[in-house]
């Protein structure tokens, strides 16, 4: 990204450094928790690693079944692998999934060996988990190896385009013909509702609610549709879903092995708008972090929901706030800067005065404070009122605000959003506004000159400012009840104006302490494979 915009605001780098300083200090005692529980989805997680797929005859994944065995017998406390791999030397069946239809009829015994019964189970379940890790690297390999073919698009900024029909055979003529528009990532929404199902789907979909089911088969699918797009087209086109939800590291892990190449991926979006539980999310989005860092997959956040709940105004700074903690979140898992598609809107009331030189303000702070990272820039959908000719105008302003401050990942704005399901006339007429824009614009970044201490400058050192306040506040909490300072200001409201506490939410019972001894190669190899 270019780091022209930095000199833009002319902030106070003693500022920008204490912001990021208690950024890591609100942060880090949530990483220490994560180090000491696993979910039942890293879990599940790690069995995929290993080569178990499929499902029952009633849906349920093979990967349910084992780890919902192991935990009944033996509890997880030490890692599902230990168990599962011990049972496979004492041959209770042939292979893994063998072994999980088994256990599916209760009919496996599993112990956690000790002493020298450990080792080898420990040792052939980092073998079978290594050979995942290695197929994740052979399609970041694949990747790199097709842009050099048939070229890259343009980051200036790159287009990216919602379709989502329910039906993943709908979706791929869709996808297509929006590549061939102009669109140069696809994100396929999830269909309403799965981030709060405790598995993952099997096989390509046919129905789905306002979204189509994250799949292994419907991933492979489309990656393999606009593989043959971006032949046809001279240029790569990157395809998006979502790691959220209950199975956060699962997805995670199928993206990988399918070539995704971004995520939706936000630390806190599960916990503030799908009440799940806070220790559950922040376990699971550490380690699904580690497998895109791995996979070199970016990842969006999603600091863009916050404005839909609280005021635009009155909350830009949780904005910075949460883009600093998911940051820190972020480097810690071991993404590296390019990887960050840090989430933001244009989602202030325009009836407010001067709303349009508050959005440049605030675009021009993330890009100041993140220079190298590829934002992702949101439209507007709360203020979008079924008035087609105003909302086509705002998107206008959109974009325009999306040129002069550089952004890196441009979410095509529709002015039938949040009001209807937009026709595909509207998708077509919205990525024309954006053609017209870039086109007519994109080179007034190097015009776009805030004067010094005026409006822009000002409003954007007063967020920075306030961000900084708040983190001091999550920082100095004293009275968190023994939970990380940053967990009791999730409960008290402090992002979305959600409350969230750490004791409730869905998914916490999928939550275990880690025992000493606790062993899982995927964790392992992640950790040690950082930096490839």
């Amino acid at each position: 990204m270019s780091s022209r915009p930095q000199k833009l605001l002319e902030l106070d780098p003693t500022v920008v450094r204490r912001a990021r300083s208690l950024a890591r200090a609100a942060g880090k005692p949530v990483v220490d928790l994560a180090r000491a529980h696993t979910t039942v989805s890293v879990e599940r997680a790690t069995l995929r690693l290993a080569g178990l797929t499929g499902a029952d005859h009633e849906g349920t994944p093979w990967v349910n079944h084992l780890v919902d065995a192991v935990r009944a017998e033996v509890g997880l406390e030490h890692g599902v692998t230990t168990p599962v791999w011990d049972a496979l030397h004492r041959s209770e069946a042939l292979d893994l999934l063998t072994l999980a239809q088994k256990a599916s009829a209760g009919g496996v015994g599993f112990r956690l060996p000790d002493g020298r019964d450990a080792g080898p189970a420990r040792r052939s379940a980092r073998s079978a988990v290594a050979a995942g890790v290695r197929a994740m690297d052979r399609q970041r390999t694949a990747r790199e190896r097709i842009i050099a073919k048939v070229g890259d698009a343009p980051r200036t900024p790159w287009v990216y385009l919602i379709v989502a029909t329910g039906d993943i055979h709908e979706d791929i003529p869709q996808a297509q013909a929006a590549a061939r528009a102009g669109a140069d990532v696809i994100a396929v929404i999830r269909s309403t509702g799965q981030s709060l199902l405790d598995f993952v789907p099997e096989g390509a979909t046919r129905e789905g609610y306002a979204g189509t089911y994250a799949t292994q088969e419907n991933f492979r699918l489309m990656r393999a549709a606009l593989d043959a797009t971006s032949r046809e087209l001279g240029r790569y086109v990157r395809l998006t879903n979502y790691a959220s939800g209950l199975c956060m590291p699962e997805i995670a892990v199928l993206a990988g092995l399918e070539r995704l190449d971004m995520m939706l991926n936000d630390s806190m979006y599960g916990i503030l708008f799908r009440d799940i539980n806070p220790v559950r999310t922040f376990v699971d989005q550490r380690f699904s972090r580690q497998v895109h860092a791995r996979a070199g997959i970016i990842i969006n956040t999603g600091e863009d929901n916050y404005l839909t709940t609280a005021d635009a105004v009155e909350a830009a700074h949780t904005v910075t706030v949460s883009q600093l903690l998911n940051e820190y979140f972020a480097k810690e898992a071991g993404l590296e800067d390019w990887q960050l598609g840090l989430g933001h809107a244009f989602e202030i009331d325009p009836a407010v005065p001067d709303s349009f030189r508050m959005e440049l303000a605030h675009a021009l702070l993330a890009r100041q404070l993140f220079p190298k990272a590829p934002l992702k820039w949101m439209p507007p959908t709360k203020h979008m009122t079924g008035d087609v000719f105003r909302g086509y105008l705002l998107d206008g302003f959109f974009n325009l605000a999306g040129a002069l401050t550089g952004q890196g990942i441009l979410l095509v704005g529709m002015m039938t959003e949040a009001v209807v399901t937009p026709w595909l006339s509207d998708r077509d007429l919205a990525l024309q506004n954006v053609r017209y824009v870039m086109d007519a614009a994109s080179g007034l970044t190097e015009d776009f000159h805030p004067p010094r201490d005026g409006f822009v400058q000002n409003r954007a050192r007063q967020v920075l400012s306030e961000a900084v306040e708040l983190l001091e506040q999550i920082v100095a909490d004293r009275d968190a009840g023994g939970h990380p300072p940053l967990l009791a200001a999730i409960a008290d409201g402090t992002f979305g104006a959600m409350r969230r506490p750490p004791e409730a939410g869905k998914g916490r019972g999928g939550v275990v302490v880690k025992a000493d001894g606790y062993d899982n190669p995927a964790t392992a190899l992640l950790e040690e494979g950082t930096a490839r």
